[in-house]
């Protein structure tokens, strides 16, 4: 069983919107509708469940009806920060599936992973245990304590920028959860800064420089452009 849980607890409030980004219109869609499809119309993916902002479930309802999102079984209230709700999640996921099931842990505002992503994210997490999407850092990195200067840096080839998805053995996610909170950390960025903050290894899998993340105004424009190329590829085919 390879089961979907996007993150879609956030209030987005960088986006400065009068609603969540993740239920921002792009196109013809919300922004979580592209995120579901992709991962609906992957054939190895079995379920589909989200982590919601309170006070949208019934609309995240009403989208799968409207956009046939067979796939989705389960809305999960988010929590206080993003480990709560990706806790939430895989805590809920544990009362319906096996431990060996493969869990993706998916930000619902990264709207263009594609199926060649999910398909080495599953692939690794079942050969591995976990599997990291990560590109190559191709920027100088420097160093600052400040922010405003710098007298550093540091190797770009010893850097990977982690994206989503992220996946694990449904057991090792909610054992690694479980974990955290007796060693009082409540707060870490991702689930892979959480494996690594509890002294565990992660191993990468395939992302892409498309598999943006839609944080800010400039990021939306940018997932136009994308929308755009693929609609003219469509157009060629």
């Amino acid at each position: 069983m390879n089961i979907a849980l996007l993150i879609a607890g956030g209030s987005g409030a960088r986006m400065h919107q009068n609603i969540p980004k993740q239920f921002l219109a792009v196109g013809e869609r919300p922004v979580i509708v592209y995120t579901l499809e992709a991962f609906q119309r992957h054939a190895d993916i079995d379920v589909i469940a989200v982590v919601c902002i309170a006070g949208w479930e019934q609309v995240l309802w009403a989208y799968a009806n409207q956009f046939n999102i067979t796939k989705l079984k389960h809305v999960i209230l988010g929590g206080e920060s993003g480990q709560a709700s990706i806790r939430n999640g895989v805590f809920e996921l544990e009362n319906h599936y096996e431990k060996e099931d493969v869990v993706l842990i998916h930000d619902a505002i990264r709207p263009m992973v594609s199926a060649e992503i999910i398909s080495d994210c599953i692939v690794k997490t079942k050969q591995y245990g976990c599997a990291i999407s990560a590109i190559p850092c191709a920027e100088a990195m420097l160093q600052t304590e400040d922010g405003e200067i710098s007298t550093g840096s540091y190797p770009r080839d010893n850097l990977r920028r982690t994206q989503t998805p992220q996946g694990f053995s449904l057991g090792r996610i909610c054992d690694l959860h479980r974990s955290a909170l007796e060693a009082g950390i409540t707060n870490s960025v991702a689930s892979c800064t959480l494996m690594i903050e509890m002294g565990e290894q992660v191993h990468f899998s395939a992302g892409s420089e498309k598999n943006i993340k839609l944080t800010t105004v400039e990021d939306i424009d940018i997932f136009k452009a994308f929308l755009k190329e693929k609609r003219s590829d469509w157009l060629k085919d």
